[in-house]
């Protein structure tokens, strides 16, 4: 979902013209590294931001999340004519082999080196949800004594990150990054916010540190690179004893002094169950020209209204919210009572997880717990009934299975839980998406496929359909219908106007039709199912706001056919 007034997605076809990513590690030798040997590349880990790295146009930048390492690493953002190209000059010796390598993750990343004195070397990977290792080699010629080493991304592509570079082999002369020593004790902890199941701390800086380990009760809790976290999955009602410890690469220092913090006892209790046809709607938590709403103010059409968006933390697999000011709301208490209204009212409240400029990483068990843990947590000061996964720069089905049912052991069989893949994303059941939303069938409400901002697709029986036409959302309905989900799991999501997405939008009676061909049999395009399905879940729409600024034409145009469907 978008954050901003459209959005857009840009596919490359064909093969790539071959360029040169991020990270490096020469290896010297002929093979095998000699003992003296050494990473000739400095600050190869980002922990001093972006120093000994040149970016095209300034646009690579030092970030602590996601990092493979330490507590920093580099990000770049493909921009226009820009595909972030950040080098470095290292200091080589004549005549030597060495082995260039570097941790890349996010869209594609590219690694290379140049000014070898022989033969120029680049390699590179496609979009990567989790760290993967690039690796390549060179020998310098017979003058050589510097040797440019560089990465960078591709254009129209997500953003890449690189961490841990290593140009390894024999010293040229220019030495490498000075050993750490052991960094001193953290002080000044204390304890902040306390929900039922949550405790946030704080700490000051420690000079030469790369991360952080924070303890509960002497048993680590978590590891992170900022100077604050939120330990989750307390038990309410609860006292509990916090220190918090300084590392790099040299070792950890000693546990800061403890500080005790006491859960709350909030506990929202269960919320509506959702009807068997519902209208999903998202409310944005920010302005970008649709119409700004409470949550009291959204059209009562709307069953499960999902809260767009959750923020993620420098913790991976963490995410907190944020409510935004430009919302209007006086306090967050004022937010969370028109929460509990519309529950009461019989709606379904939940937060959304994503959206374009949003990302979660969720590959690891500790992300995958740290993602439970957290989304609990917003579940219980909030309200939420669950959660919506919007995520569009990647998942890991395996970890991501794991989070989902690490929430819903903790919510209870009656949490909502839906996701909002892109129509690329469901093709067919061997994309992560689609093998995420089979692994967790058992506790998936609906599944509101984007119809939108894609271009032609196939549609179950080969054919390629175009966006905007009854054929183009039943024929792509009924590869999820046929790969496995329930009908009551599948609804269409499209634009509430025209104004609701780069592309895509199509007139309510389209829809109406398509839903209708779905789950009767009647009003189909050239594309008729062999079978309907009379417990199609319903629809959904980007967005709320948009849906009024348009005087709610979709929804009330929508939301009833939806409610009388058989």
């Amino acid at each position: 979902m978008d954050r901003t007034t459209t959005r857009s997605r840009r596919w490359i076809g064909g093969a790539l013209a071959l360029a040169v990513g991020s990270g490096l590690v020469l290896v010297g030798g002929a093979g095998t590294a000699q003992a003296a040997d050494v990473n000739v590349a400095k600050n190869a880990g980002f922990e001093s931001g972006t120093a000994n790295w040149t970016c095209s146009a300034g646009s690579g930048s030092a970030v602590s999340s996601p990092v493979r390492t330490g507590a920093g690493a580099l990000k770049g953002t493909p921009a226009g004519q820009d595909n972030v190209r950040c080098s470095q000059v290292v200091t080589v010796k004549p005549n030597s082999t060495y082995t260039l390598s570097a941790w890349v993750q996010g869209g594609y990343a590219y690694l290379g080196a140049t000014g070898t004195g022989t033969t120029d070397v680049s390699t590179w990977t496609p979009d990567s949800s989790s760290w993967k290792q690039l690796t390549t080699s060179f020998t310098t010629g017979a003058n050589t004594t510097s040797v440019t080493v560089h990465t960078h991304g591709w254009y129209g592509q997500a953003a890449y990150f690189v961490d841990d570079v290593s140009v390894f082999g024999p010293d040229g002369g220019g030495g490498t990054d000075p050993d750490p020593v052991v960094p001193s004790t953290p002080a000044g902890l204390a304890a902040g916010t306390v929900t039922s199941s949550s405790v946030a701390l704080s700490w000051n800086a420690v000079s030469g540190a790369t991360g952080y380990k924070v303890y509960r009760d002497g048993a680590l809790a978590q590891t992170v690179s900022s100077t604050s976290a939120t330990v989750t999955g307390l038990v309410a009602n609860t006292t509990y004893q916090f220190q918090v410890s300084a590392t790099n690469a040299a070792g950890e220092s000693a546990k800061s002094t403890a500080v005790s913090a006491r859960t709350g006892t909030t506990n929202p209790g269960p919320g509506p169950s959702v009807p068997k046809h519902a209208l999903t709607g998202y409310w944005q938590n920010f302005n970008n020209g649709a119409t700004v709403q409470k949550l009291r103010d959204v059209q009562a059409q709307y069953d499960i209204i999902a809260v767009s968006f959750a923020d993620s933390t420098t913790t991976p697999g963490q995410i907190v919210f944020n409510l935004d000011p430009a919302v209007g709301y006086a306090s967050v208490a004022d937010f969370k009572a028109d929460i509990a209204a519309k529950k009461a009212a019989g709606k379904s409240v939940i937060v959304s997880v994503g959206g374009e400029k949003g990302n979660v990483t969720i590959n690891s068990d500790a992300s995958a717990t740290a993602f439970a843990n957290s989304a609990y947590a917003l579940m219980q000061e909030y309200g939420f009934n669950g959660v919506d996964i919007d995520l569009e720069h990647g998942i890991n089905s395996t970890y991501l299975t794991k989070a989902l049912r690490q929430l819903s052991a903790k919510a209870g069989s009656s949490m909502v839980l839906t996701m909002a893949p892109q129509t690329i994303d469901m093709q067919n059941t061997g994309t992560e998406y689609f093998k995420t939303a089979l692994a967790v069938k058992d506790i998936l409400t609906v599944v509101n496929m984007q119809y939108y901002n894609s271009g032609s697709m196939l549609g179950c029986d080969g054919k390629v359909y175009s966006q905007g036409s009854v054929d183009f959302l039943t024929a792509l309905a009924c590869i999820q219908l046929q790969g496995g989900l329930d009908a009551s799991q599948v609804g269409l999501g499209v634009p509430a106007s025209t104004r609701g997405a780069g592309s895509g939008y199509v007139d309510p009676s389209i829809v109406k039709n398509a839903l209708d061909c779905l789950a009767r049999g009647t009003n189909c395009g050239s594309f008729k199912p062999s079978q309907t399905w009379p417990n199609l879940r319903g629809a959904m729409t980007w967005s709320t706001n948009w849906d009024a600024t348009a005087g709610n034409a979709w929804s009330n145009a929508v939301g009833p056919h939806v409610h009388n469907l058989p």
